[in-house]
């Protein structure tokens, strides 16, 4: 049995102090901004963030250890980056796993026999309150449906590539975008432990 640490109980900490006002900024079509201001210490903070639905992603691994990628334009960059499969928490009562499960089909037309969460991060916390939750999903099979895709997603580029070359490019600097890092970096790390 593993020695126990003083860190085995690290977490993050809620924390609440009192929001004295707290304004609707601009209201978007999928998030809204916020005007925050906060007691805080001796005096009062203001903060501006965008107030998130939350999401969802997903590392769809097949037996051969590859994970699904996909990639996207993405204004806000300029670039057409490779993601994982994912979506936005913005159906009411809809739960993360069930969220998962539907954005595979509708962004990858692939359904998965097994499902587990694999890390739920906080994707900005300075400027967003989004939280995010990484599912691995494997037994992974096509979808009964393919789903109609429009704009940036009319033409996602799906590509299977090996778990390790994904790895390999994430710490290279040759993708960087935080979600498929953290998804592909935890599964290694998930695979490597059950070894």
């Amino acid at each position: 049995m593993p020695e126990s640490s003083p860190f085995d109980e690290l977490r993050d900490e809620p924390f609440a102090p009192e929001v004295v006002s707290s304004d609707l900024v601009f209201q978007g079509a999928v998030w809204d901004v916020r005007d925050d201001r906060v007691r805080y210490g001796d005096g009062e903070i203001r903060r501006q963030y965008v107030a998130h639905t939350g999401a969802v992603a997903i590392v769809a691994l097949d037996e051969q250890e590859r994970v699904l990628l996909i990639q996207q334009y993405r204004h806000p960059i300029r670039h057409r980056d490779w993601e994982l499969p994912a979506g936005l928490l913005d159906i009411a009562g809809e739960e993360p796993l069930e969220a998962a499960r539907r954005e595979l089909a509708e962004e990858a037309d692939l359904v998965a026999a097994h499902w587990e969460p694999l890390v739920s991060s906080w994707t900005t916390p300075g400027g967003n309150d989004e939280l995010i939750h990484v599912f691995l999903a494997t037994g992974v099979s096509a979808a009964p449906a393919v789903h109609a895709r429009e704009d940036e997603e009319a033409d996602i580029r799906v590509e299977w590539v090996p778990l390790d070359a994904a790895v390999d490019a994430v710490l290279a600097g040759r993708m960087r975008n935080g979600i498929l890092s953290l998804g592909v970096l935890a599964t290694s790390l998930r695979l490597r432990d059950r070894s």
